[in-house]
């Protein structure tokens, strides 16, 4: 969707997938006389990375793993060499990996979350049983969810977000950190897109007969379709705070609206998907990230630097085709 968008207003895109390198991408820099030059190579085309002006990241494959035999050493290798020369560049990221390694960690999210002043569920991440136990008796409408999040597409690592049993016993929470949070009894999902500064907010309502232990949206059914929303601007403020202090350009926030209309923070995935949002809404997400892509002077995120026109945008891309990097 963001390639059509670019591809459609003449922007030069190489889009890449890691997995493919050595083979179909290829690459070299030499760092000679205090200079820099790279070049990459992708099924065919060869761009220069001084022309770089914004890499795309999102769900690259791993280095390496198509080549004829794979190795753990050739993927680091890969990895090295890939990301490395590309850090050399002074293209702006959406989202820089550094960054977006960090973001990942539920925990951390919580917590800045809590300092960008926004609400949180009441929250125990805990391997100690009494623990567990005593946080069921403060709060005794649960739910667990994994530490990690992994999409439904990506068995079998995917758990749903479930209800805890009243009574249970918690032993075996001693054999893995447990997450466990207080049900937010919801009227709604929400699901925030920021883009740079740019906020795309779309609301998903819960029917009157859904099943109250289907508390996560991604699983559960239902007929309601998103619709677009605006955002109360002191959650807007509170996104733009968290995206500024995580030093990401992109995020996807999922928020719970209970009874009283209060959005409780559940998390931000810096690689969120968007589609499904702007096919049911029309928010013009996939046009928002392709103009931030192709700016030649767009507010970016800490840590992030570098434009100039004429350049080209590198799109590393998912490990299904050559969809990221």
């Amino acid at each position: 969707m963001v390639v059509a968008e670019l591809d459609g207003t003449g922007v030069p895109v190489v889009r890449l997938d890691p997995a493919d390198l050595p083979g179909g991408v290829a690459l070299s820099g030499e760092y000679v006389h205090g200079v820099f030059q790279g070049h990459l190579s992708a099924y065919g085309r060869i761009v220069s990375m001084s022309g770089l002006r914004s890499v795309w990241v999102r769900r690259p494959g791993l280095p390496a793993s198509r080549v004829a035999e794979p190795s753990a050493w050739l993927t680091e290798e890969a990895r090295q060499a890939f990301y490395g020369m590309l850090r050399s560049t002074d293209a702006r990221w959406m989202n820089h990996p550094d960054a977006a390694r960090r973001a990942r960690h539920k925990p951390w999210q919580l917590h800045l979350a809590q300092r960008s002043r926004l609400p949180v569920p009441a929250t125990l991440v805990t391997t100690f049983p009494q623990a567990a136990r005593g946080f069921a008796e403060r709060f005794p409408d649960l739910v667990v969810k994994p530490v990690s999040g992994a999409h439904p597409q990506e068995p079998p690592m995917a758990v749903p977000t479930s209800r805890v049993a009243p009574g249970t016993d918690f032993s075996a929470v001693a054999y893995g950190p447990t997450l466990l949070q207080r049900r937010v009894a919801k009227r709604a999902d929400i699901r925030l897109t920021c883009v740079g500064d740019r906020i795309f907010t779309a609301r998903k309502a819960v029917t009157p007969d859904a099943d109250p232990d289907e508390v996560d949206v991604r699983f559960a059914g239902g007929s309601e379709p998103w619709r677009p929303v605006e955002a109360p601007p002191r959650v807007a403020a509170a996104v733009r705070t968290y995206l500024r202090d995580a030093e990401l350009a992109y995020g996807a926030f999922d928020f719970a609206e209970d009874a009283d209309g209060i959005w409780w923070f559940l998390e931000c995935n810096q690689s969120g998907q968007f589609g499904f949002i702007e096919m049911d809404t029309g928010l013009p997400i996939a046009r928002a990230v392709a103009e931030w892509l192709a700016a030649d002077t767009v507010p970016a995120a800490p840590g992030t630097s570098g434009n100039g026109a004429g350049r080209s945008r590198v799109r590393a891309g998912e490990g299904r085709g050559h969809e990221d990097a």
